[in-house]
This record gives C-alpha cells, sequence and structure tokens, in this order.
C-alpha cells in the first residue's frame, strides 16, 4: 500500500524515489529507463518500486476518524 522506507532485502532506503519513479512514469518513460533514471541498480529494489500499488486513496475513505 505504501512504499516502504527501505529495501526488504538489502535496506537500501528507497521511499523518497518513489514520487520521482511515478512522473517518469507519468511522462511516459518505460519502467525500465525510470528505475534507471532514479538510480535502483539492484533488483531487490527494483522488484519492490515496481510491484508497489498505491492503494492509500482507495483505503483511506473506510478509515474512521
Amino acid at each position: 500500500m505504501i512504499i516502504p522506507v527501505r529495501c526488504f532485502t538489502c535496506g537500501k532506503p528507497i521511499a523518497h524515489l518513489y514520487e520521482k519513479y511515478k512522473k517518469l512514469i507519468s511522462e511516459g518513460k518505460t519502467i525500465k529507463e525510470a528505475l534507471d533514471e532514479i538510480g535502483l541498480e539492484r533488483y531487490c529494489c527494483r522488484a519492490i518500486m515496481m510491484g508497489n500499488i498505491d492503494l492509500i486513496d482507495k483505503i483511506g475513505k473506510y478509515k474512521k476518524f
């Protein structure tokens, strides 16, 4: 749901890269180009970034405050 702060496998901080990744994808770059541009080289970090589904807005509708 929310991008992890660090990679589960190697521990590299990745959360700060997610907004730039989403921006590059929306500009029409391929996933490979976007991941290369933000500097994710390890396959574990790339997998977390590609596999993330942004559900926070959908789940937020059902949370009672």
